[in-house]
């Protein structure tokens, strides 16, 4: 694939302080741009990252057809460019695509444009524990008209931004009661914008109450578990890993996805169903919740400290003791960064053309 290349005439990494870096405020030298234009996608190309020029008739703006992706690349101890199941979310793009009435992105599109990005800014990935250089596939309606119909034109852009953690501490999380984030029917499976436009007045209601993120609940009776604002949601009860089932409404995490197989091959049960919050809170009562944590490509493995139900709160076991998440977020933060064996054949290498797995 020819992708024509701008470098940058002058890179901004010696203003990037890599100890100090503020979640998504930062972003390396270049991104990944491509048009999709009379049915096809044309002209893929790398330039220096910058702002972008827009009609302010452009149809995402008015109708919301936007989606996206995260993902992270990380180093080996030879300083080679590695990410994580790439094509995971390749596929998960795809799926959001089609969902939102938007064009699928060829696999060599997605994966050229992201290795070439990678390579040509990987001295942008940041080498501290829980870091990474953060990637954003993203595509958006361009049309120039007013009028409620699926646009004929996007854009696909991948930038990157080094980031730390995203969680600094446990979290404090609040089970929702009023509002939904998703519904039967709904787009819930997606990563389109508007799921997260919705959840912003709640998460705030929240904060200012001192928590850090909602439980949402199923939109039918206020009963089951789903997710929690960036994170799939995981619950250790009895010896034994919930984990909320994908019903479509809820989003299908590379890390969730991850996690399971990871905790399978320990030989630790894995339930994926339905979980209602009364399950959760009488394992609380009777002492076997023995750990509650949140999953994803930017929080990777984040423990809940406290939930908030019906007005009180309730405290989890000490982070230290807890078996399972401490073990995945060690097991997820050696594979990333090649330091144990990948038996999974997860990671990707930048200078493998084609790519494959590292194994």
């Amino acid at each position: 694939m020819n992708i024509q290349i701008t470098r940058t005439s002058k890179s901004r990494i010696n203003e990037c302080d890599f100890k100090h870096i503020e979640f998504g405020k930062i972003f390396s030298d270049h991104m990944f741009k491509v048009d999709y234009a009379n049915g096809q996608w044309q002209s893929p190309q790398i330039i220096p990252y910058g702002p972008l020029s827009f009609s302010p008739a452009m149809s995402v703006i008015h109708y919301g057809q936007g989606i996206f992706e995260g993902m992270k690349a990380n180093k080996d101890n030879q300083g080679n460019p590695l990410l994580f199941r790439p094509l995971e979310n390749w596929t998960r793009f795809n799926k959001s695509a089609a969902r939102m009435c938007m064009p699928e992105i060829p696999q060599e599109l997605f994966m050229e444009g992201l290795r070439q990005l990678v390579l040509l800014d990987k001295n942008w990935i940041p080498t501290g524990e829980g870091s990474g250089l953060y990637l954003r596939p993203f595509m958006f309606a361009t049309d120039d008209f007013i009028g409620v119909r699926p646009s004929s034109n996007f854009t696909f852009i991948i930038f990157a931004c080094p980031v730390n953690a995203y969680y600094t501490k446990p979290l404090k999380v609040k089970v929702a009661d009023k509002y939904v984030r998703s519904f039967d029917g709904g787009a819930g499976f997606a990563k389109a914008a508007g799921n997260y436009g919705i959840s912003m007045l709640p998460t705030k209601e929240a904060q200012k109450e001192g928590y850090d993120q909602i439980i949402w609940m199923d939109g039918r009776e206020f009963k089951y578990v789903e997710e929690s604002g960036t994170m799939n949601l995981f619950f250790d009860i009895g010896g034994k890993v919930l984990t909320p089932e994908l019903d479509g409404n809820i989003l299908d995490g590379v890390t969730r996805k991850s996690c399971i197989d990871l905790l399978r091959a320990e030989g630790i049960e894995v339930e994926e169903r339905k979980i209602s919050i009364d399950e959760v809170m009488e394992a609380h009562r009777n002492g076997t919740l023995a750990d509650a944590f949140g999953t994803g490509t930017a929080a990777t493995i984040a423990p809940i400290l406290t939930i908030g139900y019906k007005g009180k709160d309730f405290n989890l076991p000490e982070i230290a003791n807890r078996k399972v998440c401490n073990f995945l977020k060690a097991s997820l933060e050696n594979i990333k960064n090649a330091r144990t064996p990948d038996s999974f054949g997860w990671l990707m290498k930048a200078t493998d053309k084609p790519w494959t797995a590292t194994q």
